[in-house]
């Protein structure tokens, strides 16, 4: 089963998709998210960790608030929450994780979901 996954950002009524990519099984869906989560948190000077090249990395986005990229290192990091987010994307769910960033009103979505076949991707 193929999954799609997406990262959002969001300010009043504005989405903007900061990036997005397919995965084989929920599994690599997961880790996707996981490593985006650390490359926001991690801000947009930080060198990119090397990945695939057919990987697509999310465009990067500055917090306000000190607590947003801790909270999103820690998301990726509990292996509880990564238990519950994939148990989340196997019974269909789509939204994964959202932050807030309170200084700017800026949400981040982090999600996934399944596809019948590798041909019916987002595009």
């Amino acid at each position: 089963m193929t999954y799609v996954t997406e990262v959002t950002a969001t300010t009043g009524r504005r989405a903007v998709s900061l990036g997005w990519a397919t995965a084989a099984n929920r599994r690599l869906a997961l880790r996707w998210l996981r490593r985006q989560a650390h490359r926001l948190a991690d801000g947009p000077g930080a060198a990119p960790a090397p990945v695939p090249s057919a990987a697509r990395d999310v465009r990067p986005i500055t917090f306000r608030s000190p607590g947003v990229p801790h909270g999103l290192r820690a998301w990726a990091d509990d292996p509880d929450q990564q238990d519950q987010a994939m148990a989340h994307l196997e019974a269909g769910g789509h939204d994964v994780l959202t932050v807030l960033d309170p200084a700017v009103g800026l949400l981040v979505t982090f999600a996934g979901w399944r596809v019948r076949s590798s041909r019916a991707v987002r595009g």
